[in-house]
């Protein structure tokens, strides 16, 4: 596991502040990634959701922030752990702001966040550029293809934040699905980094299993299906209303 350089002849203080950052980050990454799988344990808007809401949202803009923070100052700079997050405390946060807003209400946040979903596609672009110079593909050991993975999740966050503005506001199942993506796919990356970019602090024989792929396929899957779950919904409703004003002319 990457950490972060302490020349040895700094103060005991420096030393215990990075020692701080590091467990804090672990910790932080770890309540992430357990609250947010309860979070689709429980049903959807109970005060238990929404606690573990609150949870999920504090603890994981902590490890996103420490981690976009520290990554350039490990002994190897990991530019795409920047880039991760950057994307996951966007992500996680305006996630949150969609369902803290009225439906149909456009905040400040909102304004901003355009700028940031578009300088996450354009530094991944940059870095993927980069990487593609290297005869292995990599950028500071990582594949050139974390970046294309970042430039597709950027866009469509890119879109949905334009679309925001120009439509002043989100409502019903829109507002609903841009909170769920966003959470889930934060909840992805977090995964990933764990369990794929961290593969080191499991036992040999789970290494070798491909068990460590099944909690981002299981996000996926889950993702997929309350997007789908979310669209029937809106889809029935519209049915609904439809027939009821047939019914009234």
């Amino acid at each position: 596991m990457a950490i972060l350089y302490i020349a040895p002849e700094s103060s005991p203080l420096v030393h215990a502040a990075a020692a701080a950052l590091l467990y804090l980050h672990i910790g932080a990454g770890s309540v992430g990634i357990l609250s947010g799988a309860a979070a689709f344990v429980f049903r959807k808007g109970t005060p238990l959701h929404r606690l573990i809401g609150k949870v999920f949202v504090i603890s994981m803009l902590i490890m996103s922030g420490i981690g976009a923070c520290v990554a350039p100052f490990l002994p190897t700079p990991e530019r795409a752990s920047v880039i991760a997050g950057i994307l996951t405390f966007y992500l996680v946060l305006s996630s949150w702001m969609a369902v803290k807003h009225k439906p149909g209400q456009l905040g400040r946040f909102d304004y901003g966040s355009l700028p940031i979903s578009l300088g996450v596609v354009a530094a991944s672009a940059y870095f993927f550029w980069l990487a593609m110079q290297n005869p292995r593909g990599m950028l500071d050991r990582q594949p050139g293809a974390a970046f294309v993975m970042f430039m597709i999740i950027g866009s469509l966050a890119a879109v949905g934040d334009l679309r925001l503005i120009l439509s002043r506001g989100v409502t019903g199942a829109t507002r609903l699905a841009r909170h769920l993506w966003r959470m889930t796919v934060a909840l992805f990356i977090a995964a990933n980094s764990l369990f794929l970019g961290q593969p080191q602090v499991f036992p040999k024989a789970v290494q070798k299993s491909g068990l460590l792929n099944v909690p981002a396929l299981l996000i996926l899957s889950l993702l997929l299906y309350w997007l789908g779950h979310v669209g029937y919904g809106a889809y029935k409703r519209r049915r609904q209303h439809k027939a009821a004003g047939l019914q009234g002319t």
